[in-house]
């Protein structure tokens, strides 16, 4: 069997690393000219480094990044209203790590040239298009560079992992239009400072109309971090020519009135976004539920399949789960069909809920209901959130985005022949 990749995000090479495992051969084809590593901080939930371990990439992922200790929810006041451990310190048998996201997708791009081989990656490849014939698929391709048309190439599945301004998605759906604009505005950015709280804590803090998010993802020889910082605010209008507009510099002075006032307590936000090097400008955006995944021998993954909101650091984590749940169900079922009928029974539903439990909150939930019973304070926690409460939402949110302590401990692994 011959795939065809196109993308080379971070599902899109998980995607070929998983099938390399299962014995298939892939090629991947990237729009960029060059990979580099950009982006900011994301967070590796124990659910995907459970399939990174499994890849071998375990140890090279824990020397990247920062293994989190634990998640604290605070008010604007500084009230911590929720805390608890993360990764192995919550008793997974994985850790939860967080990390710049150009260093994990390096970190994945090494590996495939690796195993794969130099050849493996192709970029300046801008898919336009793709047709179908005889059970096999064609992508055409130009130069994203010139827009000189390139030969195509064909496979016996095309897995379209071009994010959430997929063109193969397009393709299927021309109608669909750009994302779906959630009425959010995101600054993001990193700083060096010296480590906060426990030095792996991840903060989420204020409410949905007003957030601040931020934890280390990179510890210096000297003490210091790196500390990656997400700025949440609600906008009734959105000045961005469209929501594709997804990596224009942003200002300080835009943002951080909105934060005046905020306790110091546990975090000093404007020394925080004072001392960044850069910032950047972002669209919180999504794109409504497909009823289908899969077209022929053509199917989506990653954010071209189920682009949601950055709430529950789910993004990274749920395409490398697509990556390893297509690979293995390939490499088990007696046809290309049946496999892709299963990924799809497999991950369609399931991302389905969890796109629209984000356009709800999440587990970021537990922040709204303080502010909507205590909006000006309060005495006693227990009285106006109980401890029940509190841990029945962050336990409804870890199983809808399957990573259930008991349940993810107990499951095999997704490498077809590996024992458990």
């Amino acid at each position: 069997m011959e795939v065809i990749i196109v993308g080379a995000g971070i599902g899109g090479l998980a995607a070929a690393l998983s099938l390399h495992a299962a014995g298939i051969r892939s090629r991947v084809f990237e729009s960029a000219s060059e990979i580099r590593p950009l982006g900011v901080g994301i967070n590796v939930l124990p659910h995907a480094t459970k399939e990174l371990e499994d890849l071998g990439l375990l140890p090279a992922l824990e020397r990247a990044g920062v293994l989190t200790r634990e998640v604290v929810y605070v008010t604007r006041r500084g009230e911590a209203i929720w805390s608890e451990p993360r990764g192995r310190y919550a008793g997974y048998r994985w850790p939860q790590v967080s990390i710049h996201r150009g260093a994990l997708q390096m970190l994945l791009y090494d590996a495939v040239r690796e195993r794969l081989g130099a050849e493996a990656v192709v970029t300046d490849h801008q898919a336009i298009d793709v047709v179908q014939s005889a059970g096999r698929a064609t992508v055409h391709f130009q130069r994203r560079s010139s827009g000189v048309p390139l030969p195509p190439a064909t496979a016996d599945l095309v897995i379209a992992a071009d994010g959430i301004h997929s063109a193969l998605r397009a393709r299927f759906h021309p109608g669909e239009g750009p994302p779906r604009w959630g009425g959010m505005t995101l600054w993001r950015g990193t700083t060096i400072a010296r480590p906060f709280l426990s030095g792996a804590t991840m903060v989420i803090a204020g409410t949905a109309k007003t957030k601040f998010v931020c934890y280390p993802s990179y510890g210096f020889p000297d003490g210091r971090q790196l500390i990656n910082w997400i700025a949440d605010v609600a906008t009734k209008e959105s000045d961005f020519r469209t929501v594709a507009d997804w990596n224009r510099r942003g200002s300080r002075d835009t943002f951080l009135p909105y934060y005046a006032g905020w306790s110091g307590t546990l975090l000093d936000i404007p020394a925080l976004v004072g001392a960044a090097e850069a910032i950047y400008e972002y669209p919180m955006s999504d794109r409504d539920p497909l009823p289908a995944w899969t077209f022929g021998r053509v199917t989506l993954l990653g954010d071209a399949a189920h682009a949601m909101y950055p709430i529950g650091s789910n993004g990274a984590a749920q395409a490398i789960l697509d990556a390893r749940t297509l690979a293995f169900e390939l490499a088990s079922r007696a046809t290309v069909e049946e496999a892709l009928a299963a990924y799809e029974a497999a991950r369609r539903p399931a991302m389905e809920r969890l796109l629209q439990a984000h356009r709800a909150e999440g587990a970021d939930v537990v922040l709204d209901l303080l502010e909507s019973r205590a909006p000006g304070g309060y005495a006693d926690l227990e009285a106006v959130l109980p401890y029940r409460e509190r841990e029945e939402i962050a336990l409804r949110y870890k199983k809808m985005a399957g990573f259930d302590l008991q349940r993810l401990n107990e499951s095999p692994p997704m490498t077809p022949g590996r024992p458990g």
